[in-house]
């Protein structure tokens, strides 16, 4: 069942061994300091059930905002208390559900900053992908866009830190030469990162070939005037 989603590649599955479950901890304890609490030790296996519950629970067709507590620890076999233990609350719970059934992040090579920009950009167009297959992911990001409080908290803990991360490889590349000084990190963010949102995002039915990484930062460096 959840095991078994996949995202457009082998390589990009729910749970991608205990590096998932390791980075989602890591991801929740940073963004809201959580405190731990005593005597009660952390279960992988019962998150994983909680979180698998939620999946199933979408899978079946049960709308985010229809979900409740009291039902998701049903379906888990646990207690509400338990689930309060690991979450603040529902939003808490939906964000690393979502952080589950996404691509996980890349591991970029550090080889260069060009090269690992390529590497952002080839994560975006499997993040895509994945997206485009797998109509439960599809769904639920529509709705928890309708979600404002979910939809705010989605972006400062997973697309702010997507974003620093890109913003910082630019200026890498700009220390090294291996872009220009004379313009602004952030245009040239929006110049690199554009062209794969725009076909992920506004244009669902937009070809994501596998050379489209090399083409869009090739072009982004040759620039649109015709060659001498």
């Amino acid at each position: 069942m959840y095991e078994n989603w996949r995202g457009g590649s082998a390589a990009y599955t729910p749970y991608a061994a205990a590096e998932g479950g390791e980075r989602r901890r890591q991801v929740r304890e940073q963004g809201h300091e959580k405190e731990h609490r005593r005597g009660r030790p952390r279960s992988e296996a019962v998150e994983r059930a909680i979180l698998e519950a939620v999946v199933a629970l979408l899978e079946d067709g049960v709308p985010l905002g229809a979900l409740s507590v009291e039902r998701i620890a049903r379906t888990a076999g646990v207690g509400k208390a338990t689930i309060y233990r690991r979450w603040h609350g529902k939003e808490e719970l939906f964000l690393d559900v979502l952080r589950e059934i996404e691509p996980p992040e890349p591991e970029l090579p550090g080889t260069s900053a060009l090269d690992d920009l390529r590497v952002v950009l080839e994560a975006m167009r499997r993040r895509g992908l994945a997206q485009r297959s797998s109509a439960m992911l599809h769904n639920v990001v529509v709705e928890m866009k309708s979600q404002p409080k979910l939809w705010a908290e989605y972006h400062r803990t997973v697309i702010g830190p997507r974003r620093e991360m890109t913003t910082g490889l630019i200026r890498r590349g700009v220390a090294s030469g291996e872009l220009r000084d004379d313009l602004s990190v952030e245009l040239m963010h929006e110049l690199l990162i554009g062209p794969m949102l725009m076909r992920t995002l506004h244009r669902p039915g937009a070809p994501l070939e596998e050379d489209l990484p090399d083409r869009i930062i090739s072009a982004v460096l040759q620039g649109l005037r015709p060659p001498d």
